[in-house]
């Protein structure tokens, strides 16, 4: 079977190919990806080397070059990682999410259905928990709720998610859609929550926590997500959501807090030193309160459980990135650290 990832340099990519390419040797991995500012090779060294996996450098709104690796690799799967994923962006320049996850998406079921004769192929198509809007203070997302997205990067999720469905529903285009919670754990480029507070945790930088810390998130395991995907890619059912979480919802100060706890724990400094870091900054506009995701029908239907629970994924996040500091300093470029300044300097 030949497998095609697009955003494989990215975080949730790269964590998928690591893990399925040394275990699944009969399959081929094509990795699709653009190379934007959050994409890494070094992330994929342990498997560049493998026979089962190539690199193919190109933009998903590029349609001819996407027609160029359908034509030298004919895959049989697609599994749609690639994506601008992050709202303080989306807010700051929404036209590059439409462009790159509404453009970018139809390119690539354009692609397949030119690819793929009727009923062949699986599109998997990975989305987030974001298109559902803001949850009050109890209840959860399921498959059937209703798209209700509050951010540019949600109304663009929300949007490729429609597209991929009325593939299925007009030209046949075998599809599966995943729609996961807060994804953390190895490899996350250091924008996000919790790369962000163990790496100012470590430079005894300020930790900005929007608001008064009070939003909700569910929080899941980068591995456990990845292995939830290739269930679904492996005995789902075509034309069917499925809906991923941790079953883990946190409060972000509480987040911020724990890590100070476990970076003390590793490191051996003074807890009560790093939690004086905490910095409270303006909340970002539209910015839902809770999410929380009902993941039954992943787990009676295909079996799948998060191994992970919040407190061991923490810890085996922060020991990476202790472990691995020449890897986050390769991704802490100089547009980052500008984008990190025009964001967060005055709140």
């Amino acid at each position: 079977m030949r497998i095609l990832v697009t955003g494989g340099a990215g975080f949730i990519g790269a964590n998928f190919l690591n893990l399925l390419v040394p275990r699944h040797p009969e399959h081929q991995f094509i990795n699709l990806d653009a190379l934007t500012y959050a994409a890494n090779l070094r992330s994929l060294a342990p498997i560049a080397r493998r026979p089962n996996y190539v690199f193919e450098r190109a933009d998903l709104c590029d349609f001819p070059a996407v027609q160029a690796v359908f034509a030298r690799h004919k895959p049989d799967v697609v599994v749609h990682f690639a994506a601008e994923s992050h709202v303080d962006r989306s807010i700051s320049g929404p036209r590059a999410f439409i462009r790159t996850n509404v453009e970018g998406t139809l390119n690539l079921l354009e692609a397949c259905r030119a690819t793929w004769k009727p009923g062949e192929g699986l599109f998997h198509h990975v989305s987030t928990d974001e298109v559902y809007g803001s949850l009050g203070a109890t209840g959860l997302f399921h498959e059937e709720s209703r798209y209700d997205p509050s951010s540019p990067y949600s109304a663009s999720k929300a949007s490729s998610d429609h597209l991929v469905r009325a593939w299925h529903r007009t030209f046949g285009i075998p599809v599966r859609v995943s729609n996961c919670s807060n994804n953390y754990g190895p490899l996350q480029f250091p924008e996000k929550l919790i790369p962000l507070m163990i790496l100012n945790l470590l430079e005894r930088q300020p930790l900005p926590v929007y608001g008064q810390g009070e939003n909700v998130r569910d929080w899941l395991y980068v591995e456990d997500h990845c292995e939830a995907i290739w269930a679904i890619v492996q005995t789902g059912q075509n034309g069917r959501t499925y809906n991923i979480g941790g079953r883990s919802e946190q409060r972000n100060i509480d987040v911020v807090k724990k890590l100070c706890r476990i970076v003390a724990e590793e490191t051996g400094a003074s807890e009560a030193d790093l939690l004086k870091l905490i910095t409270y900054v303006t909340d970002r506009p539209g910015h839902d309160l809770r999410y929380a995701i009902d993941a039954s029908r992943i787990e009676n239907e295909l079996g799948w459980r998060p191994r992970e629970t919040f407190e061991s994924g923490l810890r085996k996040t922060v020991r990476w990135y202790l472990a691995n500091r020449e890897w986050t300093e390769s991704v802490r470029t100089g547009e980052y650290r500008k984008w990190i300044e025009q964001n967060y300097e005055r709140r």
